[in-house]
């Protein structure tokens, strides 16, 4: 008996309808010589520092580092039940080989393998190494199961991973928390990350616009134009020397120009696509991708390969087919697949890139998303076989009271790939902005003069644009690429795979904020990125990381030494930021005890905190204290807020607007102002500024409370 061991339940299901196992049991299926089960993604995880010692269960900058000498791993407390099946059938008399089917790759070889010593099992195992769950690769994957052993270098490298990840994660988010008072998260791929969206952020914000001018020629449909004259006096000077003038053709320039199809679609690309196009997420795209794979209707979706082997050749030429027949897109005029632009055996790894399958044909009661992204592998498919795009480029240069003037045409000779792919467009991109095409100039030859009329355009300098995930997940995939070497195939920050888990994760973690499409990091992220040591927050880290872990799969550099250096980077981390001084941790407003930092007192300049029922001052010799609530305050219907509490400690004022009037029964606005003239601390109106509207609002129109006398 054979037991076979997938990373998902969906897999186990489809791969045992294949071979046989039809007979349901608790937790696995059975049948046809096999036992098929199941894990549910990670089964076995790292243990947590304080199963080292129970000391760590408090956080003490004085004992880090936290460096096992020996690894402890643990079954995730969820997943018990499973794993108790799985180490169950592992040691049936019966079973004498088991089969890893986990999903083909580093990760999925360390799902596996935990499993495997976590139970354990010492009973000889096969590698099922598929790309696709349709039945007939199935079937070929088990008729070429390779050895286990062939994979001991991958597992090793998705060790020294996974185990370098937590070295790194404990310890730098241990560190940093401590030191400022606050939970900090930190990771290998997470702050390199932020710091990039940090970076474009800042660019934003220190960017200033500038006014600028363009001088426009017009003679019938004959347009050129002056660009980005920045000053307004010249201009103007350029518009009035021009206007009515002679303009003569300097140079008529025409060039063959042809656009080559894309590359077929590896995860990262699709999903930059899939956000650009349909405003999906990355983490949307990915589950739905994994739902597709999962219905055999696309292949392995976690691959960063754009490139099939040449004995797929007629199958993939099948496909294209069958997708031009389903998805019914601009004609390719006839044309033939050229199935060679996206062969490539040497840039293809584990896998190779995202196809449709023959299934898609008889695909029924599929999800508005799961037929947006099939269509989309569809056109790239198609696009990436068809013919180029070819057009003629014109540049007409003309001179006019000496002044350069330029304009460029386009006309299409050969639509190519680009009809496709505009097709699609039409059909599944409704918000997309037509982009007016590049005019077809008209007739001019080289001394030909033109009577002109002339205007100017007045336009401002942009701002770079803030990232979207289509922008960012490029740029997380193109990261320190110069730091990698030159045969490392996993480049950037990240796998095709975690790329879109760490997007989320960053905004879970309340670090980065979506505004539409925009990722936008938040106050923290900010603060977080600023202190974050280079050697952190540089993709120069997992470049390096990269390069060694690939040495580690192909067998040319031991594991211990790749965990020596990252346990001797982490120790001088430690010891270089552990002694930071008083004065820097107070970064995030809170203090060693974790009470958030309102302000300073008005009186002794002591840091004032957050009580249950008022903020009031940390000197125990100083009485002074905003209550939160009060008879005064809930006279006009309102409460301190924490917000108010910190504009009024900083600023001695703020506007409040829709304060209640138990008098007149009417709404009013006024400025709370601090009165230091007291003993403790108090509020009062004034009216000064209620029309201007110039000092910060934070109230909102409330019903009135109870009246009550003013608060100190």
């Amino acid at each position: 008996m054979k037991l076979v061991i997938t990373e998902k339940p969906s897999v186990a299901q489809t791969i045992a309808k294949v071979i046989g196992a039809y007979k349901r049991e608790d937790g696995y299926l059975e049948g046809g010589g096999y036992i098929v089960s199941w894990c549910i993604g990670h089964l076995v995880g790292l243990a947590q520092p304080d199963n080292y010692d129970g000391r760590f269960r408090k956080w003490n900058t004085e004992d880090l580092p936290i460096i096992p000498d020996e690894w402890l791993w643990l079954t995730l407390p969820d997943k018990e039940r499973q794993f108790n099946i799985l180490k169950g059938l592992m040691s049936r008399k019966d079973v004498d080989e088991l089969i890893c089917a986990t999903d083909a790759g580093r990760e999925g070889e360390l799902i596996f393998r935990l499993v495997y010593q976590k139970a354990g099992c010492d009973k000889p195992f096969k590698r099922l190494w598929i790309s696709s769950m349709e039945d007939s690769a199935i079937k070929d994957g088990f008729e070429n199961l390779r050895d286990g052993a062939a994979y001991d270098h991958l597992y090793q490298a998705a060790l020294c991973r996974s185990k370098a990840d937590w070295l790194v994660g404990i310890n730098a988010t241990r560190l940093f928390t401590t030191l400022y008072n606050k939970r900090l998260t930190v990771g290998r791929v997470q702050t390199p990350t932020l710091a990039m969206l940090v970076e474009r952020q800042q660019q934003i914000t220190d960017f200033k616009k500038e006014k600028y001018f363009n001088i426009h020629l017009r003679s019938g449909e004959l347009h050129v134009v002056k660009e980005k004259v920045f000053s307004e006096e010249e201009a103007d000077s350029i518009r009035k020397a021009c206007d009515g003038s002679e303009a003569v053709v300097t140079n008529v320039k025409q060039e063959k120009k042809t656009v080559n199809p894309p590359a077929l679609y590896d995860l990262t690309t699709l999903q930059r696509e899939s956000n650009r196009n349909f405003g999906m997420t990355a983490k949307v795209t990915l589950d739905v991708l994994q739902r597709l794979y999962e219905k055999k209707l696309v292949t392995y979706p976690r691959t960063d390969s754009q490139f099939i082997t040449e004995d797929m050749g007629e199958t993939m030429r099948r496909l294209v087919q069958m997708a031009e027949r389903v998805f019914n897109f601009a004609s390719s005029n006839g044309c033939a697949p050229d199935i060679k632009r996206v062969t490539n055996n040497a840039k293809v790894s584990d896998h190779h890139a995202i196809l449709l399958t023959i299934e898609v044909e008889k695909a029924t009661g599929l999800s508005e998303d799961e037929q947006k992204i099939l269509a989309l592998i569809a056109q790239r498919m198609i696009c990436a076989t068809s013919q180029p795009h070819e057009y003629v480029e014109t540049e007409i240069t003309m001179d006019c009271s000496g002044h350069e003037f330029r304009a460029k045409g386009k006309t299409v000779t050969t639509a190519g790939w680009k009809a496709i792919n505009d097709s699609f467009k039409k059909r599944y991109c409704k918000s997309e902005k037509k982009k007016e095409p590049a005019p077809a100039l008209p007739a001019g030859s080289k001394g030909q003069s033109f009577s002109v009329a002339a205007t100017t355009s007045e336009h401002f300098t942009t701002p770079p644009k803030a990232f979207t995930e289509d922008t960012l997940l490029s740029a997380m995939e193109t990261a320190g690429n110069e730091d990698f070497a030159d045969d490392t195939e996993k480049k950037g920050l990240g796998t095709p795979a975690t790329r879109a888990a760490m997007i989320e994760k960053l905004i879970s973690s309340q670090y980065v904020q979506r505004n539409g499409k925009q990722l936008i990091p938040t106050d923290d992220g900010i603060k977080l990125a600023s202190l974050m040591p280079e050697e952190i927050k540089s993709p120069k880290l997992t470049a390096d990381w990269e390069n060694a872990l690939m040495q580690i799969e192909r067998g040319d550099q031991e594991s211990a030494t790749f965990m020596s250096a990252i346990a001797e980077m982490v120790s001088l981390l430690v010891e270089k930021y552990k002694a930071l001084p008083d004065s820097e941790r107070q970064l995030f407003g809170v203090n060693r005890t974790g009470r958030e930092i309102i302000g300073k007192c008005p009186h002794c300049g002591s840091l004032v905190y957050e009580g249950k029922s008022s903020f009031y001052c940390s000197n125990h010799d100083c009485d002074f204290k905003l209550w939160k609530e009060s008879n005064w305050l809930s006279g006009m219907g309102k409460k301190l807020t924490k917000k108010m509490a910190q504009d009024l400690l900083e600023n001695g004022r703020i506007h409040v607007s829709g304060l209640y009037s138990r008098k007149t029964g009417k709404f009013f606005d006024a400025d709370f102002v601090l009165d230091n003239s007291g003993e403790h601390g108090s509020i009062k109106l004034d009216f000064s500024n209620s029309k201007k509207g110039s000092a910060k609002r934070n109230g909102v129109k409330q019903a009135p409370g109870k009246a009550k006398s003013k608060a100190k």
